[in-house]
């Protein structure tokens, strides 16, 4: 794994060991960030299942301003941790070691983006999305990217509409932006 462009290029992620841990292969975050490219400069983001933290990484080395990587394993968030320092972006990035349904449920932030990459078969993706509906966390011209296989994958979603959709194998992507009044 690895940051694909931006100010850190090349640079190599530290990643988990075992089968345990699904990260998103750098063929499907290349596409993700060709889909989500212009709404990512001076952008706030939140990691809110962050794992190694490599999708925020890759926004902040493209120039977003700050990512929120939120991830209730510890493990996780020492990863994190290692590859925010080892990218000298830990000015850049808040670490939080907690429920990212109690994060949400507490910050009064908004973020123009927001990556949901939730552990695929949890029924975690509907639980998520209301949760960013309803606390308002999104700016009004914010985007989600939710990744999620053709397992758990959802279509319609009251108050977001899609603005774009990919499906690589097995792995969906798609955009939500919220609906308008």
């Amino acid at each position: 794994m690895r940051i694909i462009s931006g100010t850190r290029r090349g640079h190599k992620l530290y990643e988990f060991e075992g089968d345990d841990v699904r990260p998103t292969t750098d063929r499907v975050k290349e596409s993700v960030f060709n889909m989500i490219q212009t709404f990512i400069p001076s952008a706030r983001c939140l990691d809110m299942f962050a794992g190694s933290g490599a999708l925020s990484f890759e926004a902040v080395s493209r120039g977003a301003d700050k990512a929120v990587c939120i991830d209730n394993d510890k493990s996780s968030i020492d990863i994190i941790k290692r590859n925010a320092h080892a990218l000298k972006f830990s000015d850049s990035c808040d670490i939080v070691n907690m429920s990212c349904f109690d994060y949400a449920e507490q910050t009064s932030e908004k973020f123009d983006i927001i990556f949901l990459d939730p552990p695929y078969n949890k029924n975690l993706i509907e639980k998520s999305l209301r949760l960013i509906v309803d606390n308002d966390i999104l700016s009004d011209e914010g985007i989600i990217m939710l990744e999620s296989d053709e397992t758990d994958f959802h279509n319609d979603f009251s108050g977001l509409d899609i603005y774009k959709q990919k499906k690589y194998g097995r792995t969906y992507i798609t955009i939500y932006k919220l609906q308008k009044e």
